[in-house]
């Protein structure tokens, strides 16, 4: 994969037909802002786009510039970082770590959009990662205990409302899953992963008390089910409310050619079977891989369209892959959206490195 220029203003015209704090008593005044579909909102809309970090002693140390940076862009109205907050392997997974994460996160000002990765929490293995004796499942609740305390609700100084997978009662587990529309554009995060969407296996030895927690298999099939409940839901609302665009937001790269890739046919069908009754743009943000990339996976075209078995074609959806990892560069891509751009491009976006 090929490193794009560092600088350049891209415009993605579509070719289309502390501790967490506890959950407020009722009657406490909480400081959000915004309702979850705005459906007036019209105006530019920018998020600051950041995944993989931080990653070791480095990334960790730069993480308050990379905070400062974004917090001083006066474009940036959302903060969304597409998950893994430390290294694969050889990285423990401890409460201490887990906690330190929040308190940086709680330093952005704008609100913050957090969709768990791997690392913290499939990966939280003894055997093939060596990330410390831990059940995975136990580490995905103890990470929406502290980075989803209140349901509904993002992270960041100035908290947006979100809709929430945690009102839905067949899913109620995965609060972590959350819509909103700005700007005309429905966005949507996922819990999809890397590791093959977690089809790699935790192998032994578990903790003694793994038993009091889903098993690989049993999380392998409620999370599908929600994911492809929560896509059915963000088209369904981007279709009623005659959205512009849609949005996805979530940590695996489907397309990646250096890894597994069969626990993600069943949702790149769905994606591209939706995105094609959509008929307007589609635009995954996803981490994983560490390298920018932009592309169609489901182009015609595209060598990664026969990646995946039954994918349809769907000319419609773009993919950016942000840059993470230790070795990747430390920046986030600006990313705007335009519903009333005189040219007619939606999105445009701007990779902004940390000097």
């Amino acid at each position: 994969m090929r490193r794009a220029a560092s600088s350049v203003v891209i415009a993605l015209a579509f070719a289309v037909a502390c501790l967490p704090e506890r959950a407020a008593a009722p009657g406490t005044p909480r400081f959000s802002t915004g309702i979850p579909i705005n459906l007036g909102s019209k105006e530019p809309y920018t998020l600051a786009v950041i995944g993989d970090t931080p990653y070791g002693p480095q990334k960790l140390a730069e993480f308050p510039a990379l905070t400062d940076l974004i917090n001083s862009d006066p474009k940036v109205d959302l903060v969304a970082h597409l998950g893994d907050i430390k290294a694969g392997s050889s990285s423990p997974c401890t409460d201490e770590y887990i906690e330190s994460i929040r308190v940086l996160f709680d330093r952005f000002k704008d609100p913050f959009v957090y969709t768990p990765g791997d690392n913290e929490w499939t990966d939280c293995h003894v055997a093939s990662k060596n990330n410390g004796l831990y059940t995975p499942t136990e580490r995905l609740q103890f990470v929406r205990r502290v980075f989803f305390p209140v349901a509904g609700q993002t992270l960041g100084g100035r908290k947006k409302q979100v809709l929430t997978q945690a009102d839905d009662p067949a899913n109620a587990q995965y609060i972590e899953n959350t819509i909103w529309m700005e700007s005309q554009v429905v966005f949507a995060a996922l819990n999809i992963q890397g590791s093959n969407n977690d089809r790699a296996s935790w192998g032994t030895p578990l903790p003694s008390d793994a038993g009091n927690y889903p098993t690989q298999a049993e999380e392998i099939a409620s999370r599908a089910q929600a994911n492809a409940a929560w896509l059915g839901k963000t088209f369904e609302i981007a279709t009623t409310n005659d959205a512009a665009a849609v949005v996805l937001l979530f940590q695996a790269d489907m397309w990646d050619p250096t890894a597994a890739l069969s626990g993600f046919d069943d949702l790149v069908t769905q994606i591209g079977n939706l995105a094609v009754a959509f008929g307007k743009p589609v635009l995954l943000l996803e981490g994983d891989s560490h390298v920018f990339r932009v592309d169609f996976p489901f182009s015609a075209a595209s060598p990664l369209h026969g990646m995946h078995p039954a994918t349809p074609v769907a000319e419609n959806v773009m993919r950016i892959v942000v840059e993470g990892s230790a070795a990747g560069r430390t920046e986030y891509l600006r990313l705007t959206i335009d519903p009333q751009n005189k040219d007619g491009q939606l999105f445009s976006y701007e990779r902004v490195p940390l000097q």
